[in-house]
This record gives structure tokens, C-alpha cells and sequence, in this order.
């Protein structure tokens, strides 16, 4: 149940139990009231018909030994005591009062017709006093409700883009007022901000160490080219090449980062493309067509993601590595362990391989691949397949 639902229920509901009580209360105290009056008629009336009574004077409506008269009141008459009730008869419901006196038990009889209508008028009067306030007082809960809910709402929608990487989105500007809400909001802005100058100095940093490394590094790969040759010589320039690459790879990344990326669209039948960089990778690769389409794609980060997809299956998982195309969707599959779950849970993250099963590295790779799929509007998706094996799933957009 939302919580709109949960705040109108809980409403409707202490609503409904004080209007009731209410109307109860109010029913109870006016029945009491009429019958006070009757009974205290009906002895007025007794007590003049006693007087008159007495005087041997007659005394409209007084009767002695009325046989109307109810049992319990005649027997209390009788036995020397006054006395009223109320009960109904064949001439309808009425305050009854009696007394004793020589001849018997004299009685009179006052009419509570008028009075239970007059019971039934408020009661009907109450119903709708009570179905109003209830009305009225549900719907400003559902209102009060419905403005929290969507404040809520909207902080939960941008609390979401922060968390897809929008970390420039700020709550505060779309929920007003000054209540616990608002302060809510407030605190999610502060904890954007933060985050926001956190990974900027960290995109900063990277980019920095990129460039900074950049120009020792040539000296150092010209340096290991001119190392006369030899098993050493190889090992030196295989290490130079290896840190030559994680550089140019951090310089990527620190790009893709930035969001200055944007792709270089053109038309290509994915099949071919597909070949293409298999054939660029030289890896081993079982390519599976089912259906070829022309897509409308930057090749050449396509060829990046593809070569990264299938570089990461072949040096962190197991053969044989199975690359199928299907229309627009493109499936990687190694035979190996699989995704480790915290990859599978948040995703590829930089300088983590998330798993010592899956092997050693940098786990740059995947995080381009990922950049490079957002900048040409794709989705890449990393699941482990039911028969074992890491299963990576690119989907290019529609033209």
C-alpha cells in the first residue's frame, strides 16, 4: 500500500470511529433527554390527578386500574409506590405513571410518539452530519496525502537520477515548503554535491595522472626500443607497452567521464562489422548469425566494446568464447566462471576485478565498454548464463 493510501486509510478510518462515537453520544444524550422530560410529564400529570383524585374531582386522562396499564408498573403501584415506564402498545408508545390510591392503582398516560419522532429526525440529522464529516475530512487527508505522496515522489525520481549519474540534479528545487520533506530534500542535495565534487576530483585526478605519466612514458618506450636485443630486451618493452596501454586507457576513460564523447554515426550491415572486429581482435571467437540488419552505429567504438567484451572473456574467463548476433542484439559468452556478483549487482568498476577466479587486471576494459555504449545510445548488460559462463548482451538503438 503507498503511502498516500496508507495516510488516507489511517484518516478515513479515526474519521469514522469519532464521528460514530460521536453520534453515538449525541444519540444517547438526546434519548435520555426526551425520556427525562416524558417521565418527569407523566409524574406531573400523576401527581395532579392524585390532587384531584382526592378531592373526589374528576381528572382527565387518569384512570384507575387502567387495564392498558403495564404489569411490573401496576404490581409496583399496588404494592404503595409511584412510579413511570415507558412501553408500547396497541395505541403506540408511551410514559406511563402510577400511584397508589384507596380504590387501586390510578394512572396516567403520556404520549412518546412525538418524541421518538422527533429521536428519529436528529438521528437522520446526525447520519448526514457524520457522512459529511467524514467526506470532508477524508478528502483533505487524501489532499494533505497526495501533496506529501507527490513531493515524495518527485524526490524519489530525482533521488534516481543521482543515482544513474545525474549527480548535477538537485531535489530542492522541486519540493517546497519547510517541513520534514523539504528537509529531506535538502539533505539528499547535500549528499549530491558532495558526491558530484568527489567524482570530479576523481575524474580529475585520473585524467591528470593520465597526462602526466604520458610524457615519461614515451621517453621510456623510446628508451626500451633502442635496449640492444634479448630476452630482457622483451621482457622491458613487453612491461613498456603494457603501461603504454593502461595509459591510453585512463586517458579514455577520463574522456568518456567528461561526457564530451559523441559518436560518429554512420550505416554498416552488422554482421560484417562483427567480423570485422573479431578479425582486429586475432582472438579465437565462434562468430553465430541469426539474423543480419543494418544499424546506424559509430563503428569504431563498437569495434572498442566488442574488442573489450571479448579481450575480458578471454583473459578472465574460459573457451570457447561465442559471439552470436542476433538483429540488433549482439551476445558474448565465455565458458568460464561466470560474473562475479558484486559486477553482476553494480556493474563494471575501474581498478577492480571484482574476483580472483576471473583473473588479474586493471578492470578498465568493461568499464569503456560501458562508456563507449552509452555515448552511441546502447545498453550492454551483464548476466551469467544458465549453463555456466559469463553472458555479456549489447543492444544497439533503433535508427
Amino acid at each position: 500500500m503507498t503511502l498516500r493510501r496508507q495516510i488516507a486509510t489511517a484518516v478515513a478510518a479515526i474519521s469514522v470511529l469519532v464521528a460514530v462515537a460521536v453520534g453515538l453520544l449525541v444519540h444517547q444524550a438526546m434519548i435520555r433527554q426526551h425520556v427525562d422530560q416524558a417521565r418527569s410529564s407523566a409524574l406531573t400529570a400523576l401527581t395532579s390527578a392524585l390532587t384531584d383524585y382526592g378531592r373526589n374531582l374528576p381528572s382527565p386522562g387518569a384512570a384507575v386500574d387502567d387495564p392498558a396499564l403495564p404489569a411490573r408498573l401496576h404490581d409496583l403501584a399496588a404494592g404503595g409506590r409511584q412510579g413511570t415506564v415507558l412501553a408500547t402498545d396497541q395505541q403506540g408508545e408511551s410514559m406511563w405513571a402510577a400511584g397508589p390510591v384507596q380504590d387501586g392503582v390510578l394512572s396516567v398516560r403520556v404520549d412518546f410518539t412525538q418524541d421518538r419522532r422527533a429521536i428519529a429526525d436528529l438521528d437522520r440529522i446526525i447520519l448526514i452530519t457524520v457522512i459529511a464529516a467524514v467526506f470532508t475530512t477524508v478528502l483533505a487527508g487524501v489532499l494533505v496525502a497526495d501533496r506529501i505522496s507527490r513531493r515524495l515522489r518527485t524526490a524519489a525520481t530525482a533521488a534516481r537520477g543521482i543515482a544513474a549519474g545525474g549527480t548535477d540534479t538537485r531535489i530542492g528545487e522541486l519540493v517546497d515548503g519547510k517541513d520534514e520533506v523539504a528537509d529531506l530534500a535538502a539533505a539528499v542535495d547535500l549528499m549530491s554535491r558532495t558526491l558530484h565534487r568527489r567524482l570530479e576530483d576523481e575524474q580529475r585526478f585520473t585524467a591528470d595522472v593520465a597526462h602526466e605519466l604520458r610524457t615519461p612514458l614515451t621517453g621510456l618506450v623510446t628508451a626500451a626500443e633502442l635496449l640492444p636485443p634479448g630476452r630482457p630486451t622483451q621482457l622491458v618493452q613487453n612491461r613498456v607497452q603494457a603501461l603504454r596501454a593502461l595509459v591510453e586507457d585512463l586517458l579514455e576513460v577520463s574522456r568518456l567521464d567528461a561526457d564530451v564523447e559523441s559518436p560518429d554515426l554512420s550505416a554498416v550491415p552488422l554482421e560484417r562489422a562483427v567480423r570485422r572486429t573479431v578479425a582486429l581482435t586475432g582472438l579465437d571467437v565462434s562468430i553465430g548469425i541469426t539474423s543480419d540488419q543494418e544499424v546506424r552505429t559509430d563503428l569504431r567504438r563498437l569495434d572498442r566494446i566488442l574488442g573489450n567484451l571479448l579481450l575480458n572473456a578471454h583473459r578472465h574467463g574460459a573457451g570457447p568464447v561465442e559471439l552470436h548476433v542476433d538483429g540488433r542484439r549482439i551476445t558474448v559468452r565465455d565458458h568460464g566462471p561466470g560474473y562475479p556478483e558484486d559486477l553482476l549487482d553494480h556493474g563494471p568498476q575501474r581498478f577492480r576485478t571484482n574476483a580472483p577466479e576471473r583473473g588479474r587486471g586493471h578492470g578498465l576494459g568493461l568499464t569503456i565498454a560501458t562508456g563507449h555504449t552509452r555515448v552511441i545510445g546502447a545498453t550492454l548488460t551483464f548476466t551469467n548464463h544458465p549453463a555456466g559462463g559469463a553472458l555479456a548482451t549489447l543492444t544497439l538503438p533503433p535508427d
